[in-house]
């Protein structure tokens, strides 16, 4: 008798395995634990930079806004004498509309893969970015030219044309499940999972990669450089515990996703936070989110104190279904 493998989970064993899905993650907790009136603090980036500049954590430097189609043909003056530096939508999601730019010279601007745009397409795309091409919601939006992050020496041999990001999921303020993203050729040098990066489960009391996760098939080695992923230690891993705890307490958000960039200079940088963070980080963890998120229910108020929450990591690193 031939036997045949299924390539697919039904929704009951997922349950079983602690798999959470997009309606229970919206109903029990993005509802409960964010108010709405807060989701400007994630979804508007300019004013995460603000919350973050206030509470002491760092983030790239922004070197202008642009907000009126007006001021779009004054993009050489903006940027100055600068050579590199990135162009993102004030109100984007899931890495649409940012340009980085390593290099630039009298008639266009090359992207870290040395791939040409001319300064026509460069006023073309802030024009589009402002008509809210990328906003949530298509509602109008504004362009920041800001700091380029040049990537830590330890994502040389796994991070290929671009810069890797780190995303920490919260829940009431303490870490549940990390990942780093990985930018591959695919990917076009972007850290963003639906256009080819790969993704790496983070445990969260080492700070080590546990395996990786591309296109939604299990790999060992980074598909264009053939490193391997597991155990690669991410760099300044409990500063990076500490700052997301930090602007979890800064945005009031129950439930939060936090994402770094670590710069070769002034290590971890906070990007952007997210209010409805995805959900393939359970992928890459090969591990739902559910277990560990009721463990941190069942835990008395007094240990999710600010000062006992970093003591809650090792414990919870091992909850599994």
């Amino acid at each position: 008798m031939t036997r045949w493998r299924r390539f697919w989970a039904w929704p009951a064993e997922l349950r079983r395995h602690g798999v959470l899905g997009m309606n229970a993650r919206n109903g029990q907790f993005v509802l409960p634990g964010n108010p709405r009136c807060y989701f400007p603090r994630v979804d508007n980036k300019l004013l995460t930079k603000e919350i973050c500049q206030r509470w002491g954590i760092p983030v790239p430097e922004t070197y202008a806004v642009i907000q009126r189609h007006g001021d779009i043909g004054r993009f050489p003056d903006l940027v100055g004498q600068r050579e590199q530096f990135v162009i993102k939508p004030g109100s984007g999601s899931e890495g649409r509309g940012i340009t980085v730019v390593a290099r630039r010279d009298a008639t266009a601007c090359y992207s870290p893969s040395g791939s040409r745009t001319a300064y026509v397409d460069i006023r073309y795309h802030l024009s589009t970015m402002l008509s809210g091409l990328y906003s949530l919601g298509g509602q109008p939006d504004c362009a920041i030219i800001e700091q380029r992050i040049i990537k830590h020496p330890a994502f040389e041999q796994v991070a290929v044309d671009g810069t890797p990001d780190v995303r920490i999921i919260l829940y009431r303020c303490v870490p549940v499940m990390a990942m780093v993203r990985l930018p591959t050729r695919l990917s076009r040098g972007r850290a963003n999972l639906h256009q080819g990066a790969v993704a790496a489960g983070i445990h969260l009391a080492t700070g080590c990669t546990i395996g990786g996760v591309c296109q939604n098939r299990v790999i060992a080695a980074h598909p264009d450089t053939g490193a391997a992923i597991a155990g690669l230690s991410v760099p300044c891993w409990d500063r990076l515990l500490e700052a997301s705890m930090r602007l979890a307490d800064a945005m009031e958000l129950g439930y939060l996703g936090v994402d770094f960039v670590l710069d070769v200079d002034h290590g971890p940088v906070v990007l952007e936070a997210n209010a409805r963070p995805g959900l393939a980080i359970q992928i890459a963890n090969r591990c739902g989110l559910r277990p560990r998120l009721d463990w941190i229910d069942r835990q008395s108020p007094d240990r999710l104190a600010p000062e006992h929450r970093r003591e809650l990591i090792p414990a919870l690193a091992e909850v599994e279904a």
